[in-house]
């Protein structure tokens, strides 16, 4: 699945519900903690500037462990929600539109931590570097193996008897519903198997780079992928609200 792609759903199955709304609500709330922790982090960059390999180890793992656990928090309530509705996982209304079209698998791709250390720590050694290169090696072999399967269920979703679904809003003709219903099932069992494999590999890429990485260089990787997330949230929320002031201006009075 490529970033921005669309999955075809049935129009019941991205409404929102309470679960949605709440995660909605937690996920803006993520979103001020994440402002606070990157401060920390930029913080602690600064104060250990010029100092070369001799960073505080303390300062540096205790506050490396409060961004995973940070992390860890959005990626439990994420696997709620892809029990509850796994399709607004794969379309998820929190972000705004810009964000969605980075999105694979309802997240971002792992490969994209592997460009964030190369762009952000310039101090690897040649051991680190070819451990990097071999992690992502595999981490991209996986990525590929989510997407094809992904793709299999695409392709089941637009078949004639799914696109006949769809057409009438989940509800089929000649007593056909039940055996629709169960095939709707199985579709989000399917999904929702691939998102949860999409997270773990997600955080498993973080995880296992962080275990190359000196505790200096987390701290930059962690604080370079923050800003990345803010600055695509303040571009999207900006970019929706002009959207949307501009439909409401243009609106025949």
């Amino acid at each position: 699945m490529l970033e921005g792609s669309c999955i075809m759903v049935l129009p019941t199955q991205l409404q929102a519900n309470d679960s949605a709304r709440t995660f909605e609500a937690f996920v803006d709330q993520w979103f001020i903690d994440k402002e606070h922790y990157l401060q920390d982090l930029l913080g602690l960059i600064a104060r250990n500037a010029g100092r070369d390999n001799e960073v505080d180890e303390v300062q540096c793992k205790g506050l490396i462990d409060r961004v995973i656990r940070h992390y860890g928090q959005y990626f439990e309530a994420n696997a709620r929600i892809i029990v509850d509705n796994v399709f607004l996982v794969l379309m998820p209304t929190w972000f705004s539109s810009f964000e969605r079209a980075y999105l694979w698998m309802g997240g971002f791709r792992p490969g994209l931590a592997y460009r964030l250390v190369i762009n952000n720590v310039l101090d690897l050694s040649e051991e680190q570097s070819w451990r990097m290169n071999t992690l992502m090696a595999e981490i991209k072999e996986e990525e590929k193996e989510i997407t094809d399967e992904f793709d299999k269920v695409q392709e089941v979703m637009a078949t004639p008897t799914m696109l006949e679904l769809l057409r009438h809003g989940g509800r089929m003709r000649n007593g056909a519903g039940h055996n629709m219903e169960l095939l709707v099932d199985q579709l989000k069992s399917a999904l929702g198997a691939l998102a949860e494999c999409a997270d773990f590999l997600r955080m498993k890429t973080g995880i296992m780079l962080m275990e190359i990485l000196k505790s200096g260089q987390s701290i930059r990787f962690l604080a370079a992928a923050m800003q990345l997330q803010l600055r695509l949230r303040r571009w999207g929320m900006m970019r929706d609200a002009e959207i949307q002031t501009n439909m409401f201006e243009t609106r025949p009075s």
